[in-house]
């Protein structure tokens, strides 16, 4: 064949049967999969890019740039030979020829070497002109060798308002903060909150608070136990985040109504028959709520003498395992008997608080004889014995705290700990809390920070069972560098240029370990240091769980007794607590500490998903 003259560089059309790939190519290997979904882009868009090669003796051309989309049209022709009606290009195959082998070996090396994904915006960008142009999720997916759920997400972006894109696409937000704006049902502060966080490292948590002030969690245990069918039902609204399981509810106020009244309804069905029934607004009843009340337990039954012998019968069957249906139902018909029942001359005088769990359960406390009903109590023989004789009265002495002042201290410490170690991921929050304490706009007699730099105590004296950051723990003191010359800088100049040579990051990251440190105990104003542990989301079983050394050997063996109760929910006349309650403090003090972190011994005592969730959160009232 009879070579024609080329002008260099020049894009000529040739037919498939034209080409080949070249030796020159370093991609002389495809995977079969890869090109069938090229193949399958092919036939759908057509080629957008044109093949680069060189002509060889025999006038055919061998590819040097563009090796897989060559096999990829061939396999696209090869599907259906009438691709090429609908995208000539397949047919007359455009190649940028090279004017000799020095230039296309340069175009081999480079296009391969240089060859990247698209940008997250342009691929972003790309996958929305396919869907507007009617492709479905399936058909992008296989265009551009993505699986579907990669597609789903990309698409979420793709709504976007243009300037978030165009953010991206800059570098000015990441990708993560990007998928953050999804959450927004409003442009015009999407537009305002794109503006703040341009080129600054912000959190996704923090742009979905901007984005979503006054929303309220889908964990919130009011949206749990109401039920976010019952309150889109009533007409709430809520979006659900499109890259996490998170949904966000916005009618704080819809909710809370919803929460009060299913509350309201919940405590008279539950309480029914007893004198009164009070709704607490708390996930929890506290101590200070109880201390004065005299707590009633059901009246044990007497079984006769072959109900008795029965019953050991059952039991011993029970034991050994060997206990069919028919005989289990029986045997807890008799321990019904056995456990007994509230009289009616008890429920004349007490009643229950009701209050919803953070896990969005109703929950009973009680039955309790109220002070102003204890006279009442007394005289039906509701209260005899040492509850008849003792004095519920307001002018009791309040009784004695279950915390030594050690003990106390060293909680506050574990708490404040836990706040500092969650600064830690919060650096924004820390630089806005020093810009706020060295402003006037806190006040001119306002420590944020202990500035000195002090060194407020974030260790307790037990450190058993406290996990945190070495980040948090105080360099040695000024004056120690006297007799410790490693701690000593020689050339502060030096070690000056050292430290900012590290950058940014390194900077911020000192800034944020030196200030959290600092932050004292109680910081400002109780209500302004529980914003601080709120805003940062610290929380002190982050760091600390209870052990028998740091804190159920410093608390009374009545105490205990009392923790045990609440946090399990078994039976006070039980054989189990009242086999608990006959230990030894020291004895007990180790069994609560496995209560805590033993599953085995949760199992034993059936603690199911509602106690174990207690048992995770609980924290002592002592602050």
């Amino acid at each position: 064949m009879k070579r024609e003259t080329i002008a260099p560089t020049s894009i000529q059309f040739f037919s498939l049967a034209q080409l080949y790939v070249s030796d020159l190519n370093p991609r002389q290997d495809a995977g079969p999969e890869g090109i069938d979904l090229l193949a399958d882009s092919l036939a759908m868009i057509g080629l957008i890019q044109n093949l680069s090669g060189i002509l060889d003796a025999d006038g055919r051309v061998g590819i040097v740039a563009g090796g897989r989309r060559l096999r990829a049209i061939a396999r696209a022709v090869e599907r259906d030979a009438t691709v090429t009606e609908r995208h000539p290009e397949l047919a007359s195959i455009p190649v940028r020829i090279a004017p000799d082998e020095a230039t296309a070996r340069a175009w081999a090396s480079a296009e391969n070497a240089a060859r990247e994904d698209l940008a997250p915006a342009d691929e972003i960008r790309a996958y929305g002109r396919m869907k507007e142009a009617g492709a479905d999720v399936s058909a992008i997916a296989r265009s551009f060798g993505k699986t579907e759920a990669h597609v789903y997400r990309r698409l979420a972006l793709a709504a976007l308002p243009a300037p978030v894109l165009d953010a991206l696409k800059e570098g000015q937000i990441s990708l993560g903060m990007a998928k953050a704006f999804t959450v927004s049902q409003d442009e015009a502060l999407t537009l305002t909150v794109l503006a703040e966080v341009k080129g600054r490292d912000v959190s996704e948590h923090r742009i979905k608070q901007a984005l979503q002030p006054a929303a309220v969690s889908a964990t919130d245990r009011r949206a749990r136990f109401v039920g976010l069918d019952a309150y889109e039902a009533a007409g709430g609204s809520l979006t659900r985040d499109l890259f996490s399981d998170t949904v966000a509810l916005h009618d704080a106020d819809l909710l809370q109504d919803l929460f009060t009244e299913r509350l309201n309804a919940e405590a008279g069905k539950l309480a029914a028959g007893w004198k009164w029934a009070e709704v607490m607004a708390d996930e929890y009843v506290s101590y200070s709520v109880t201390e004065k009340l005299a707590r009633l337990y059901p009246v044990e039954g007497d079984l006769t003498e072959e109900q008795a012998e029965r019953y050991d019968e059952l039991a011993e069957l029970a034991n050994a395992d060997a206990l069919d249906e028919a005989g289990q139902a029986e045997l807890e018909v008799l321990d019904a008997i056995i456990k007994g029942d509230f009289t009616d001359s008890q429920r004349a005088v007490a009643g229950y608080y009701v209050y919803v769990s953070h896990s969005g359960t109703v929950q009973l406390s009680g039955p309790w004889v109220r002070t102003e009903d204890r006279a009442a109590a007394i005289e039906a023989e509701v209260l005899t014995g040492h509850a008849a004789h003792a004095d519920g009265g307001d002018a009791a002495p309040a009784p004695k705290s279950p915390y030594s002042g050690a003990l106390v201290e060293d909680m506050k410490a574990i708490r404040l700990a836990a706040i500092q170690t969650a600064l830690l991921d919060k650096p924004d929050m820390v630089f806005d809390l020093l810009a706020f304490g060295l402003s006037l706009a806190s006040g001119v007699s306002t420590n944020v920070f202990d500035l000195s730099p002090g060194r407020p105590m974030n260790c307790p004296s037990k450190t058993d069972g406290l996990e945190w950051s070495d980040r948090l723990a105080h360099p040695p003191a000024g004056h120690e560098a006297w007799s410790r010359p490693e701690l000593r800088v020689k050339d502060l100049a030096q070690a000056f240029r050292d430290f900012t040579a590290a950058g940014k990051k390194a900077r911020n990251a000192a800034l944020v370990e030196g200030m959290a440190r600092t932050l004292p105990y109680g910081a400002g104003d109780a209500d302004f240091f529980a914003l601080i542990e709120a805003d940062s989301g610290a929380s002190i079983r982050k760091v600390w769980t209870p052990t028998a050394e740091n804190f159920f050997n410093r608390v009374s063996a009545d105490y205990l007794d009392i923790l045990h109760l609440e946090l399990t929910g078994c039976d006070p006349e039980g054989r189990g607590f009242k086999a608990h309650k006959a230990q030894k403090k020291a004895e007990k003090a180790r069994c609560m500490e496995r209560l805590f972190s033993d599953a085995e011994y949760q199992k034993a005592w059936r603690i199911t998903a509602e106690p174990k969730a207690r048992i995770d959160a609980w924290v002592p009232d002592c602050f």
